[in-house]
């Protein structure tokens, strides 16, 4: 951790002594001795981190290190800050007087960009003092002869393979899981009264999640078992919590109930007596009184041959929870270790460079002492290592003698650790502020990292871009681990890893969960959790941790934080609940890069716009149905990367925050608001990811539309365009109008003038168009988007006829909803024009899913005519999903629906189709009778506004 640091002040100090700002000769001098001083003791650090795991002297020598250069960091970015303020001053009278100003006005205005002569004063003496510190921390270093090493590392290049991933994890495992599998599905014992309790116990990285995965996951399993769910426990034991994370596995979404007893009555309600499977994962009470409600509860609710999962490292916890059969995890052989180590270390290696490797990597492997995570991060380690030294001094290294109560784990760690770059020790290590069992939002994440400056810059490269390559980098050499919880990739720790990382930011990280009063110091502590439950004392020693620069803030117990905060003025990270005391706080807090706020109410403070650093801020609303004011002085962020929200009322002046990347939402104001307009999007350029516009229904000029030049936003790859206000389901369908038809309403003729004008950005793949009101969809820049690969129009109520679609050559799923006055889909949906209907075209070459749904004046789907052209034309050679649902008027299927190798179709609330898709009967059969799954439902399950 400490040469991390050093490196990112060094890195900074050069810029700074050669900035144009004036600095007088004194500070220059002063600051290029503090460079020296840092660059020499940069070099004994490898040594220095390394000897500290067991001399308490040096450990002490490190931290006094570290505080000064977080001190010199401080101070750096307070000087950088006042430079800042300066440019957004200097912006803001030349906007004030952007009429009158003259070119000598403006050039007078950018000489006087310096700090005032105050606060070159205030530096120099700061210097100064962190000069004469630092000299005695020199001094110091001389006493304990360190070794020399390079000064400064670049992060290591992704690995160009990460095929070792599907090494299987379950290595001399095989009998274990058949044993497992076997217990849970009752095959050899008698029948008995159930639900029965099974224990896998095993010390940490042993791999007893592994195998309850395999078990939860295994088709037999999921097949005897009505109700499945999987709940992550740790510690502390919370009976609430896990009740109310057993309820979101069964029901999905967060219960309002806070009373054990109840939540456990919903729970029986939920299981409702059929055969159940919980697993409820590393548990680690041992107090018999906080399992019982859950015992009972449960024996009481499922029916017969119902099973209970548990894994722990403790036999006492078993005991406890009266297992019926208790399975210990011993360690692998040597082999199977060895298995598991040289898969993903020999991986894609040249034979002869394994075999030349194989001795040393046999002696390695036994090292990991049968632990399959152990045996995994080293072989992750020694994938990335070529040369028999390199592999040499792995073996040879003094880390091994290293005594734990996980049997020497987390040496294997400490390799993997030391042989990161800078950077990268600092972002793994910052992850001990997070709980066990987090789930990590990447996006968030790398954003954190960038905010705390740990993310080295690369030539043009994006920050984000490098900070998840970081990220990736982590992953290969397993430090995070995919978690198979999730529909998309999500990832976690692994709790022994969570456990090093918490070792190795010892007195820096806290996570306090509870409001028990610690005896802690937490002077140094940089980076603190904090989880303050109703009817909970707040931690009054937690007012110490002056030097806090992370700040995750959940408080619940109604405690006045507005005095905390007046100590808390070096935070660069910061997430809380906002209340209306912290109104004159947040301004204070100059250092600020990334602010999460929940908010309560409907304005944010105009002092947010003080926060010149800021470059992330996520809002969350209390309720889905209001809009959040932005300040009218948005504008002066003008490091803003991240602006995460939805029902944000955004207001003029926002065009200025050209450095932005992220805009979830841009809500167009009504003509008369004074709120901001469409065009102020002609500067924000560096846009990417997903964004959504909505209100272009409140657009009367349709200059504003092409003025905003959305097209030269090249690096969006995903629009949503809604021509309502807001992004929440139920203002959409409060404002939505039935079958309105008006041919001379001139919303209809607006609609169709802004569509034409918007010319999106040429590489989007995901578009979705809402509540469209035009009789007609066919802007000429719509044929320019040929990468697109999902389309959804959903809620254009007037739309007579289909866009041109069939021309799209990569298009992969394709919804039509609500399109209420739709009455015929023909040859213009599928693209294909009268000149060219004899030739050989693939129509719909790569659709997958096609959804039709609420159509409710469709009467037609027409095909292509007579065989003549359907032997010319492919339709829909990829399609395998098709769902019709809420059609009542359709009256038939298509014919060329017999010849696409469709393996589903689902036709709801649509009867006179359904009955035509009768079985054998149906005049449609013929056309739909290979497709291997039909479901005729007579009733929707589907929302209408879906």
């Amino acid at each position: 951790m400490a040469r991390a640091l050093l490196s990112a002040i060094v890195e900074q100090l050069g810029p700074f002594i050669s900035s144009e700002f004036t600095l007088t000769a004194t500070v220059k001098q002063e600051v290029q001795k503090l460079e020296t001083k840092f660059r020499t003791i940069q070099a004994v650090l490898n040594d220095a981190e390394k000897r500290q795991l067991k001399e308490e002297a040096v450990k002490l020598w490190l931290d006094k290190l570290k505080g000064v250069s977080y001190e010199m960091d401080d101070l750096l970015d307070e000087w950088n800050t006042a430079m800042i303020k300066e440019e957004i001053e200097k912006q803001q009278k030349e906007d004030e007087n952007a009429e009158t100003s003259t070119t000598k006005k403006r050039k007078v205005w950018s000489l006087i960009s310096v700090p005032n002569i105050f606060q070159h004063r205030d530096i120099a003496h700061k210097i100064k003092e962190l000069n004469e510190k630092l000299d005695e921390i020199n001094k110091e270093r001389e006493v304990y002869g360190f070794e020399l090493s390079r000064a400064i590392e670049e992060v290591a290049e992704r690995p160009k393979t990460t095929s070792y991933v599907d090494v299987p994890d379950i290595l001399g495992r095989d009998k274990v899981k058949d044993d497992l599998v076997s217990i849970l599905l009752g095959k050899g014992t008698e029948k008995e009264k159930l639900p029965r309790v099974i224990s896998l116990v095993g010390m940490g990285g042993i791999g007893k999640t592994t195998l309850a995965q395999l078990a939860f996951n295994h088709h037999e399993v999921k097949d005897q078992f009505e109700k499945r769910i999987w709940v992550c426990v740790s510690k502390p034991f919370d009976q609430c919590r896990v009740a109310k994370a057993i309820i979101e596995a069964l029901a999905g979404g967060d219960p309002k109930i806070t009373e054990l007893q109840s939540l456990l009555e919903k729970i029986c309600e939920l299981f409702g007596g059929k055969r159940f499977f919980p697993v409820f994962d590393d548990v680690w009470t041992e107090d018999h009184a906080m399992w019982m409600p859950f015992r009972d509860a449960l024996k009481n609710c499922g029916s017969e041959n119902s099973r209970i999962l548990v894994t722990t490292r403790k036999d006492k916890v078993a005991k406890m929870m009266e297992s019926e059969n208790t399975i210990k995890l011993e360690e692998l052989s040597e082999e199977d270790c060895w298995s598991v180590f040289s898969k993903i270390a020999f991986s894609d290696k040249d034979p002869k460079q394994c075999e030349q490797l194989e001795d040393l990597g046999r002696q390695i492997s036994k090292k990991c002492k049968g632990l399959p995570l152990a045996a995994k991060t080293l072989g992750s380690l020694m994938h990335l290592k070529k040369s028999r030294e390199e592999w040499k001094n792995v073996l040879d290294s003094n880390l091994w003698e290293l005594e734990d109560v996980e049997r020497g784990l987390f040496a294997s760690l400490l390799l993997s650790y030391y042989d990161l770059s800078s950077p990268l020790k600092r972002c793994f290590s910052y992850c001990a502020v997070f709980p066990k069992d987090h789930v990590f939002n990447v996006d968030e994440l790398v954003s954190m990292w960038i905010a705390h400056g740990f993310v080295e810059s690369k030539g043009n490269m994006e920050k984000e871009i490098m900070a998840r390559e970081y990220f990736e980098n982590l992953v290969i050499r397993s430090f995070f681990q995919e978690s198979w919880e999730f529909i998309d990739i999500r990832y976690k720790m692994h709790d022994i890893v969570h456990d090093f990382a918490q070792s190795i930011t010892k007195n820096e990280c806290f996570i306090i969960s509870s409001d028990i009063e610690s005896e802690l110091d937490y002077n140094n502590t940089r980076h603190l959790r904090l989880e303050i439950l109703k009817k909970s004392r707040f931690p009054l020693s937690i007012d110490n941790a002056k030097n806090l620069r992370t700040l995750i803030f959940f408080n619940q117990s109604g405690y006045n934080i507005s005095n905390l905060f007046q100590n808390f003025r070096l935070l660069r990270v910061l997430t809380l609940e906002y209340r209306m005391e912290l109104l004159h706080i947040l301004e204070n807090l100059i250092h600020l890069r990334y602010l999460d706020l929940f908010l309560w109410n409907e304005v944010l403070p105009e002092t947010i716009c003080n926060l010149c650093n800021l470059q992330y801020l996520k809002i969350t609303q209390s309720s889905h149905f209001v809009f959040t004011k932005l300040p009218q002085g948005i504008g002066k962020l003008i490091n803003l990367r991240h602006l995460i929200g939805y029902e944000l009322v955004i207001p003029r002046g926002f065009g200025r925050l050209i450095s932005l990347r992220t805009l979830k939402c841009f809500n167009i104001s009504d003509e008369d608001s004074e709120g901001c307009k469409l065009e102020e999007l002609k500067n924000l350029n560096h846009l990417q990811g997903s964004f959504q516009i909505c209100g272009l229904g409140n657009i009367v000029n349709v200059s504003e539309v092409e003025n905003a030049q959305l097209k030269k936003k090249i690096h969006l790859r995903e629009m949503l365009l809604s021509f309502r206000k807001g992004n929440n389901r139920e203002v959409m369908i409060m404002n939505w109008a039935p079958n309105a038809f008006d041919p001379n309403d001139r919303r209809m003729e607006r609609d169709v003038l802004v569509l034409n004008a918007l010319e999106l950005p040429p590489d989007l793949e995901r578009l979705h168009i809402r509540w469209y009101q035009g009789s007609t969809m066919s802007p000429k820049w719509l044929m320019s988007l040929t990468k697109l690969k999902i389309v959804s129009i959903r809620g254009a109520s007037k739309l007579m006829s289909l866009p041109h679609l069939g021309k799209f050559p990569f298009l992969e799923s394709l919804t039509i909803w609500n399109v209420c006055s739709l009455k015929k889909v023909g040859v213009e949906f599928l693209g294909i024009e009268s000149e060219n209907k004899n030739e050989d075209i693939i129509v719909f070459p790569n659709l997958k899913y096609l959804t039709f749904g609420w159509l409710e004046e469709w009467e037609e789907w027409i095909g292509v005519g007579g065989k003549e052209d359907e032997d010319c034309i492919t339709i829909m050679p990829c399609l395998q999903e098709l769902i019709i649902q809420g059609c009542g008027k359709l009256k038939s299927m298509p014919d060329f629906l017999r010849t696409i190798p469709l393996k589903e179709l689902e036709i709801t609330a649509s009867p006179i189709i359904k009955e035509r898709c009768q079985r054998e009967t149906g005049e449609d059969w013929p056309n739909i009778s290979h497709i291997p799954i039909i479901n005729l439902e007579e009733h929707s399950y589907f929302p209408k506004f879906g």
